[in-house]
């Protein structure tokens, strides 16, 4: 977390990255590691790295949707925690042209914590990069009334472009890194100046 934490203000928004991964040996610490390094330089956010690790909710298996505010009790904890985040940037690989249960889980366990907030993508992985998965996940985020924005990452051959250290050995993508956070900002501060005149 950022340390400037306590220095919130109408123009910095708090910026949530979400690691999507907990697979043993995964590469994903890798990419987060480098998307948050940029993203906690910046002075008009406050940016957070959480890990679904850290997060070991449970299959869902509720007997009412989140839609309804009923939550599990491992979930409400999780849902405060999101509640904070005013945009958030998944990071994600892709598992067969899909992405991970893990991530689908945590976004399942609520509803409102989501709602009338932007989300943008960073995929990595082989030849597609991931890019099939952030299409699958872009259909989820509107069900969760989420404000998917049109810049994104994608790290092709992410192997051979991040190295142990977590640097980029191609520099354009801290150059795609910022722009996707511009646009992600943008509409953070629109949505969250709404949310604030015409709360639910």
């Amino acid at each position: 977390m950022n340390e400037l934490d306590t220095l919130s203000t109408p123009d910095r928004v708090r910026i949530q990255i979400i690691l999507g991964s907990t697979r043993e040996g995964r590469f994903g610490d890798r990419v987060a590691n480098w998307f948050y390094a940029l993203a906690v330089e910046r002075e008009d956010l406050i940016a957070e790295l959480i890990d679904l690790r850290d997060w070991p909710l449970p299959f869902f298996n509720e007997p009412k949707s989140p839609i309804t505010g009923h939550y599990a009790p491992e979930a409400r904890t999780w849902a405060a925690k999101i509640a904070e985040g005013d945009g958030y940037v998944f990071i994600t690989p892709e598992y067969n042209f899909g992405y991970p249960a893990v991530l689908k889980n945590a976004l399942d366990h609520i509803y409102h914590e989501w709602n009338n907030k932007p989300a943008a993508f960073v995929s990595y992985g082989g030849g597609a990069g991931g890019s099939r998965a952030v299409q699958q996940l872009r259909q989820v985020v509107v069900e969760l009334q989420m404000a998917p924005i049109r810049a994104g990452i994608v790290i092709p051959l992410a192997r051979r472009l991040i190295d142990e250290s977590g640097a980029i050995t191609d520099e354009s993508y801290d150059g795609r890194a910022h722009a996707l956070l511009d646009q992600l900002l943008w509409w953070a501060r629109v949505l969250k100046a709404a949310r604030a005149e015409h709360p639910k």
